[in-house]
Formats: C-alpha cells, sequence, structure tokens
C-alpha cells in the first residue's frame, strides 16, 4: 500500500487498492492515532479533515518524535481551510489525493505553541489589552481588535487588528517566534478556543519542519 488515509471526515474518497482507510473521529487523540503510527511504516500518511484534525494528528507525529520521519498529505474538509491556503493545496477531494500520492514532500515551518499544542492553520486572540512582539519587534501594545498568526516560510506570520476609530490593520511582522502577554480572553488555534483566559500566550518555530506533501 502506497498510504494511509486517516478519515476525520465521512468517506472522503472512494476505497482503493493503493491506501489504507481509517475511519477517526475528529481531532483524534493517542489511542486513536499512536496504534497507527506504530504500524506506518514508510508509507505516506495522509489527513482527511479539519486543519482542527491535522493538527491533532501532526500534535501525535511531535509526541512520538516522528516529525522528521513521516511524510504527510492533507486532504482539507472545506473551502476555508487556512493550511490549504498557505501552502496552495486544492480543494477539490480527487485533485488533493492525487497530489498527496503522488507530489514530492516539500517541507513546511512546524509552530507549536507555549501550552503543548501545533499551529497548522491560523492562531487568533480576539478583544484583548496587551504587549505583542515577534521576535525582537513589538507589533502592537495596548487595546487590540485582533491578533491573528499563521505558519510562514520564516516561522511565523502576524498580523494586528487596531481597536479605534479607523479599525486600522498593522503590516504583518515575520519572524521565529510570537510572544503575547496581557489579558486573553481566549486562544483560538485551527479553529478551537482554548477554553479559559490566559495571561501569556507563544507560538513559535519548532527545530524541525513538517514533511507536507505539496
Amino acid at each position: 500500500m502506497a498510504a494511509v488515509v486517516l478519515a476525520c471526515v465521512l468517506d472522503p474518497i472512494a476505497q482503493r487498492d493503493d491506501v489504507v482507510i481509517h475511519r477517526l473521529p475528529a481531532r483524534p487523540g493517542k489511542d486513536d492515532v499512536d496504534p497507527i503510527l506504530a504500524d506506518l511504516g514508510d508509507r505516506r500518511l495522509i489527513v482527511s479533515g479539519s486543519d482542527a484534525d491535522l493538527a491533532a494528528v501532526v500534535l501525535r507525529l511531535l509526541r512520538t518524535e516522528r516529525v522528521d520521519a513521516v511524510d504527510i498529505g492533507y486532504l482539507p474538509a472545506s473551502a476555508d481551510s487556512v493550511t490549504a491556503l498557505l501552502w496552495q493545496l486544492p480543494q477539490e477531494p480527487a485533485k488533493a489525493l492525487d497530489l498527496a500520492l503522488h507530489a514530492q514532500v516539500r517541507p513546511v515551518p512546524l509552530v507549536r505553541d507555549d501550552n503543548g499544542g501545533v499551529l497548522l492553520g491560523a492562531g487568533t486572540i480576539t478583544a484583548f489589552d496587551g504587549v505583542v512582539y515577534c521576535d525582537d519587534t513589538r507589533v502592537s501594545g495596548g487595546p487590540t481588535k485582533q491578533l491573528r498568526v499563521t505558519p510562514d516560510p520564516a516561522g511565523v506570520r502576524v498580523t494586528v487588528a487596531h481597536k479605534g476609530i479607523l479599525r486600522r490593520t498593522g503590516p504583518a511582522v515575520t519572524g521565529r517566534a510570537c510572544q503575547i502577554g496581557g489579558e486573553l480572553p481566549d486562544v483560538v488555534s485551527d479553529g478551537i478556543p482554548h477554553g479559559r483566559p490566559m495571561p501569556r500566550w507563544t507560538w513559535y518555530r519548532h527545530t524541525e519542519d513538517l514533511r507536507l506533501i505539496r
């Protein structure tokens, strides 16, 4: 078999001879993913689902120290996938699968956070009062309408929309890490809220890149 597909959405592709399909729940965890990884061998791993589903699988690669050993493809479940947009992955299932099976690996930065998670698409913090740095550059200080962080060839890309009459958006800043401190009501990573206020948060580039097929 050429690849293993982790299907976190219903019937993403038809059964075929060159793939093994495992039906998994949304945002699969250790008990769902780790046994499959242990039996993966040198086959490609393809995730069908949302950005949050992909992030959950990549987190298991990180925790099992397989980030630099597994080639991973992505079949986005919806047209608003930030990950697919960032790395120019096709949205149509058949085209996405063909690419995941046959295209080359072109590594991309893997972004982590300091609370044990990973970021594959977009991270946002809305309506907070705090200070934002990207490496040594101060991006914002004070009331902020929204912060948005995405992976970037440099590591992370940071944009801030400021509160006020003009509601202006500042220029994007790139670097290896984004550090946020202040009154953070909630942090959303790949569409999933962290669930409680935080006094600080950091997104940063991991030492190893993700072996993304694209």
